[in-house]
């Protein structure tokens, strides 16, 4: 086991191909992980519904979410939300310069 300190933003991986997806830490009934995004949005016709609870905290840059039917949510680095099991969503809006980076907890 390495006991050096890890860093959360440095470095961090290119996202303008795709989001990049970190697994930071898993137990039953828990995951967490960091996701780096650069310009990438959900598609209007396909939400994202999980099974899950989750929780996500904006670290850097900045994002626009759209929960179920209410407004759009802008984020910046602090911002954190909490997306019911079930619940549709929207990323509408990722910055790429500087990337937006999320640390997100799925419970349950």
């Amino acid at each position: 086991m390495d006991d050096a300190p890890a860093n959360l933003l440095a470095p961090l991986p290119h996202a303008a191909a795709g989001e990049v997806f970190t697994d930071l830490l898993s137990r039953p009934g828990m995951r967490l992980e960091r996701i780096v995004s650069a310009g990438q949005t959900t598609p209007a016709a396909a939400p994202m519904v999980q099974d899950a609870d989750e929780w996500v905290l904006l670290l850097g840059g900045e994002a626009r979410l759209r929960l179920g039917d209410g407004p759009e949510l802008s984020l910046g680095p602090g911002d954190h939300v909490f997306i019911a099991a079930g619940t549709p969503h929207w990323v509408t809006l990722t910055s790429s310069v500087p990337p937006a980076v999320w640390l997100a907890l799925h419970l349950g």
